[in-house]
């Protein structure tokens, strides 16, 4: 198979869809690459390295596009990218189409056909492709909310560990998932106050038994979950639900009664954010403030540390990558059900049932192309 991999184009995106040795693992396979010359400068890697791995080097994105069978990116599609799509071709990068209207009609107009990362699944109802990136994002929340946190920055002008004889700035996580249990993994760790709010109860008792007294674990019904944030320096937003909308956990009138300067991180900003008064943001301009209180929205949170996250990313997809390109999409999605949970669009239509939804689009059940 021919794989594409475009430079990314999203703002502040530094990210690639394929490092070299996983350009080394399909070209072994006796696949072709075909590279955007410069996509892996952001992560630190020449086209000379990706040469050696097998690579073949383009000069443009559109050289990109109409050669390749299959696409591999990071970030969704930007406008001029789904231009570029075609019946046929199949494109694998992350989605987030739910919240996204205008990408899910360029992807139907394209013909294409579309796998998103972040809803294919494992044995365990894991999202495999989305947790290396939960796990950066999670991380980051604390290392960004704790910058926003300074006085030059909008912030209350707090510590999160305090110094001896100040208390430490309390943060709250919202959602004990992959983010957020490395959110407040990275909080204790700079000796902040913590408190973690989930409606699982197995999954608060994992973390109390993970990490006993040094957190705080609630049930996250609305009278703790609004005593939470009122209380909170630092809030976290790490819900999910795969595939589908983020649920509004804190209402614009909340934000007057929380403390003045606090901050909130909204890691659930690609699928629409948890907070009311979300919008997503850019690393060019991250923060902005609404009734006094500092948002960070910016939707691409791992592109900040590319290599790192490229890496991680990759040694996620390659297994799936290899198969589909060895197998073809329609034999991969029929051989491996958790991969089919990634079909979103083929062919102008959607194919995962809550994107269907959230977009009031017919859904199409994807087991019809190969059954």
């Amino acid at each position: 198979m021919r794989i594409g991999v475009p430079t990314e184009i999203k703002n502040h995106e530094y990210r690639v869809g394929l490092t070299p040795p996983s350009v080394r693992e399909l070209t072994a396979a006796g696949h072709t690459v075909l590279l955007q010359s410069g996509a892996g400068k952001g992560i630190g890697c020449s086209d000379a390295e990706y040469q050696a791995a097998g690579a073949q080097i383009l000069p443009d994105a559109k050289a990109v596009f109409d050669q390749a069978e299959m696409i591999v990116k990071v970030k969704e599609p930007q406008p001029t990218e789904t231009a570029m799509l075609k019946k046929g071709q199949l494109l694998f990068t992350y989605l987030h189409l739910a919240p996204d209207p205008e990408q899910a009609e360029g992807l139907i107009k394209s013909g294409c056909t579309a796998i998103a990362y972040e809803t294919i699944t494992d044995a365990r109802g894991a999202l495999p492709l989305l947790a290396p990136m939960s796990e950066v994002a999670g991380r980051m929340a604390i290392q960004v909310g704790a910058v926003a946190l300074q006085k030059a920055n909008g912030g209350r002008g707090v510590l999160l560990g305090g110094v001896p004889g100040v208390a430490p700035a309390k943060v709250v996580v919202i959602g004990g998932g992959v983010v957020g249990t490395h959110a407040a993994r990275m909080a204790m760790g700079l000796g902040a106050e913590v408190v973690v709010l989930d409606r699982s109860l197995p999954r608060l008792r994992q973390l109390d038994e993970v990490f006993g007294g040094r957190l705080v674990t609630q049930y996250a019904n609305i009278d703790n979950t609004e005593a939470a944030v009122l209380s909170a320096d630092l809030v976290v937003g790490a819900v999910l639900v795969p595939g589908a909308s983020a649920p509004k956990l804190i209402r614009r009138e909340q934000l007057s009664r929380m403390k003045p300067g606090a901050v909130i991180v909204d890691v659930a900003i690609d699928q629409g954010g948890c907070f009311e008064t979300s919008h997503a943001t850019t690393h060019a301009e991250p923060t902005y403030e609404v009734d006094g209180i500092v948002h960070y929205c910016v939707a691409n949170m791992p592109g900040a540390v590319p290599r790192t996250s490229a890496f991680a990313l990759n040694n996620a997809t390659l297994p799936f990558t290899l198969a589909l390109a060895n197998k073809g999409w329609k034999a991969a999605c029929a051989a491996d059900a958790h991969l089919a949970n990634g079909l979103t669009v083929h062919e102008g239509q959607i194919t995962f049932e809550a994107v269907a939804r959230d977009l009031g689009k017919p859904y199409v059940d994807p087991k019809t192309f190969w059954s």
